[in-house]
C-alpha cells in the first residue's frame, strides 16, 4: 500500500535570509532553485520511503519538499506499507547486513517475500506517477518497487542510500549482491560517503550528505524561558506549583525500577537543570551502542577515584554528580523497526538489575511521537541542557543525532563510525571513541573529555561552524538540484 504524506508549509526562504549567518547560502540556493524549476516544469519529483515518523529521513523530507514547492517545483512524498508483517522483519535484517551485522545469508524465501511486496507496492505507485516524473527512493525497503516502477512506467529513478559500511565483509557482500538486480536499473544513486558505494554503482553515484534545517523545532535556539517551559510541559522536570504552563497531552515517560514506564519525574526529578549529564538520543537499535554506553557509564561511576586520579577536585565532583540520559522514540511509533522493542527490553532488564544508587543516575526515557513538533522540542531541550551529547554508534550511516547538538553548540562525543567521521575531525570538532564496542574505551573517552571543559567548549564552537558550512539543508538541496538538472537533461 502507498500512502501520500501531507506536507505542511514551513519557513519560507526569505525568513532564513534574514539571519546574518545564512544570507549567503540562501541567496546561492535561490539561483539554482530558479534554474531547476525552469527545467522541471513538466516533471513531478516524488520522494518515497518507509515511514513518516521517526528517523532522520522522515525528518528531512518535509523541509526539502516544502522548499522545492516554494520554488515552483512539483514535489510529493509517499510512504510504503504492507500487511505482510514479515517484510519489515526482513528489511531490518537487510539493514543490519548493510552495516556488517547479522548472519550473512538471505534465502529464496527472503527473495520471494521482497519480490512479492515490491510487486504489490508497484501496483499502487504506478497509479500516482506520470512518465515524466522523477522518483527518489530512500533506502532498501522501497527499492524493489522503484526498480519495477521504472520498467512499467518509464519514470526516471534515483536510489538514495542513507546507510552503509566502510569495509567489505561477508554481510555487505551478501546484501549488495541481493540488491544488485534492482539497483542496476536506477538512473542515478546517491550515497552519504564514497566508502559505501558498491562497485556496480560507481559510474552513476554522487555524494550528498544529510542535513538539518536550522529553523525547525528541533534545531532552533532555545532561550531560557522557552527551554524551561518545554521541560515542564513535557514532564521532563518538576514544575513549580505557581507556574502556569500548558502541559503536553502526551508526556515523556521514564523507566522505573519495576520495569514499567511512568512519569519522567518519578521517583525524583531527573535534574536536567541542576546536574551535569551526558545524553544519547537515537532509535532503539543495537547498532547505536546503547548497551556499551550503559556499561561504560557504570564503570565510570564505580571507579570514580581511579578516573579522577589526575584531577581529584572539581572533576571528581562532576563525576559524582554526573548522570546518563538515554532517550528514544516510543517503540510503537516506529513501524519499520521491529527490533526496537527487543533492544529497549534488554536495556530495561539491565537497568532493573542495578543497585538503587546507579538507577538514580541512569535515566531511560521514552519520548512520545504523537506530536512531531512536541517530540522535536523535547529532544531540543535535552540537547540544550546536556553537558555533552554522546553518539556511540557501532555503525552509523551519517548520524544527524550528532549534527543536531553540534549546531546548538553542545559538546559532542562520537564513535569512529564512518558516517560520524564525515562530520568531525577527532579532537577538533568532537572527541572520538575509537572502539565503541569496548565499554572501557567509551568510559575513558567520556572521562577525558569531561575533565577539560575549556577544550570541550572550543570543540563545540568549531563544530557549529562546520555544520553551518557543510551540513545545513541549503547545501543539501543545492546538490539535489544539480543532480535533478543533470538527470532531466539526459
Amino acid at each position: 500500500m502507498i500512502k501520500e504524506v501531507t506536507v505542511t508549509p514551513g519557513t519560507r526562504l526569505e525568513k532564513y535570509a534574514d539571519s546574518v549567518y545564512l544570507t549567503g547560502v540562501v541567496e546561492k540556493l535561490k539561483k539554482i532553485l530558479d534554474k531547476t524549476a525552469s527545467n522541471l516544469k513538466k516533471h513531478t519529483v516524488w520522494m518515497v520511503n518507509s515511514t513518516a515518523e521517526g528517523g532522520g529521513v522522515a525528518e528531512m523530507l518535509p523541509r526539502m519538499i516544502f522548499m522545492l514547492r516554494e520554488a515552483g517545483i512539483t514535489a510529493r512524498w509517499a510512504v510504503i506499507s504492507t500487511e505482510q508483517t514479515a517484510f519489515f522483519n526482513l528489511t531490518k535484517r537487510m539493514h543490519n547486513l548493510f552495516h556488517g551485522s547479522g548472519r550473512p545469508e538471505l534465502s529464496k524465501a527472503d527473495f520471494d517475500l521482497y519480490e512479492n511486496v515490491s510487486t504489490e507496492l508497484v501496483q499502487d505507485m504506478k497509479k500516482l506517477v506520470q512518465t515524466d516524473d522523477i522518483v527518489v527512493i530512500h533506502d532498501p525497503q522501497p527499492a524493489g518497487m522503484g526498480s519495477r516502477l521504472k520498467d512499467i512506467t518509464g519514470v526516471k529513478t534515483i536510489f538514495r542510500c542513507h546507510i552503509g559500511l566502510d569495509k567489505k565483509t561477508e554481510q555487505t557482500t551478501t546484501i549488495w549482491n541481493f540488491m544488485k538486480p534492482y539497483l542496476q536499473n536506477y538512473d542515478q544513486a546517491v550515497f552519504t560517503a564514497p566508502e559505501y558505494i558498491p562497485s556496480y554503482l560507481k559510474d552513476r553515484s554522487v555524494i550528498i550528505h544529510p542535513a538539518l534545517d536550522p529553523f525547525t523545532a528541533k534545531n532552533r535556539e532555545l532561550r531560557i524561558p522557552r527551554l524551561t517551559s518545554i521541560l515542564y510541559a513535557s514532564g521532563l522536570a518538576v514544575k513549580p506549583q505557581q507556574l502556569a504552563v500548558n502541559t503536553y497531552q502526551h508526556q515523556a515517560e521514564r523507566l522505573q525500577s519495576d520495569n514499567t514506564f511512568k512519569t519522567a519525574t518519578l521517583p525524583q526529578d531527573i535534574g536536567l537543570l541542576s546536574h551535569p549529564f551526558i545524553l544519547q538520543v537515537s532509535r532503539w537499535d543495537n547498532l547505536k551502542g546503547w548497551q556499551e554506553l550503559m556499561e561504560a557509564f557504570i564503570k565510570l561511576k564505580q571507579n570514580i577515584n581511579a578516573y579522577a586520579e589526575d584531577k581529584p577536585g572539581e572533576h571528581k565532583k562532576r563525576l559524582q554528580q554526573l548522570r546518563l540520559v538515554m532517550a528514544g522514540p516510543e517503540t510503537a511509533a516506529v513501524k519499520d523497526d521491529p527490533e526496537a522493542q527487543e533492544v529497549l527490553q534488554i536495556l530495561s532488564k539491565k537497568y532493573c538489575e542495578l543497585h538503587a544508587d546507579l538507577q538514580k543516575d541512569i535515566i531511560l526515557l521514552s519520548l512520545p511521537m504523537t506530536s512531531r513538533e512536541e517530540n522535536a522540542l523535547m529532544v531540543s531541550a535535552l540537547h540544550t541542557c546536556a553537558t555533552a551529547v554522546v553518539q556511540n554508534s557501532i555503525q552509523e550511516g551519517f548520524g544527524l543525532t550528532a549534527t543536531e547538538p553540534m549546531w546548538k553548540g553542545t559538546p559532542v562525543i562520537v564513535s569512529n563510525a564512518c558516517g560520524l567521521r564525515q562530520q568531525v575531525t577527532a579532537g577538533r570538532e568532537a572527541a572520538m571513541i575509537q572502539s565503541p564496542g569496548d565499554s572501557e574505551d567509551v568510559a575513558a573517552t567520556i572521562n577525558q573529555t569531561l575533565s577539560n571543559p575549556d577544550q570541550m567548549e572550543a570543540m563545540a564552537q568549531k563544530a557549529r561552524r562546520r555544520v553551518r558550512d557543510e551540513f545545513l539543508i541549503f547545501t543539501q538541496l543545492d546538490k539535489y538540484c544539480q543532480l535533478l538538472n543533470r538527470l532531466v537533461k539526459k
